[in-house]
């Protein structure tokens, strides 16, 4: 059995086959419903329905989310980019933080160790839409002293599915 820690449950979630089968299967397809993925994890109904309700108030499963399709729904650009705040200070990552959580067109925003201190990603309509964002937005956050972008040109693979 694989151990789980999430960071608000006490003790560790402890994971067999017909867990980890549940948790690939809501992973490809959150809309299963009961009935099937009970019949394909081979389990009744109400036992599938029982592991479901676990792993949900374990905190494993954090939520059920609809993925868009980004150019369909006219966002065809991707940007990642490297932000540097002039000082590194609890309180100056903390003002960065709350401020990049206002902004709907930051998707992604990751704190690193290394030559920068976050690393962000930001969906957009087209060039004039990403210099909006990069100058109205990226470069006004608080303590921004430095940004290094870089534009995705082709996804070749992308998953939100973790390999349990």
């Amino acid at each position: 059995m694989d151990v789980v820690t999430p960071k608000h449950a006490t003790p560790p979630v402890e994971l067999d086959s017909r867990d980890k089968a549940i948790l690939r299967l809501l992973q490809e397809n959150g809309r299963i419903t009961n009935a099937e993925l009970a019949e394909r994890v081979h389990l009744s109904p109400s036992a599938c329905l029982r592991r479901v309700k676990q792993l949900e108030d374990s905190g494993l499963i954090r939520s059920y989310v609809m993925l868009l399709d980004e150019r369909v729904a006219g966002f065809p650009g991707a940007a990642y980019v490297f932000v540097t705040l002039d000082q590194q200070g609890r309180a100056s990552l903390d003002r960065f933080e709350k401020a990049v959580a206002k902004y709907d067109e930051i998707m992604e925003c990751y704190l690193l160790a290394g030559n920068h201190d976050y690393l962000v990603k930001v969906a957009y309509r087209d060039s004039a839409d990403f210099e909006r964002i990069h100058s109205e937005i990226i470069t006004q956050l608080p303590g921004v002293s430095r940004v290094q972008s870089t534009m995705t040109l082709r996804t070749i693979k992308r998953s939100n599915a973790l390999p349990i």
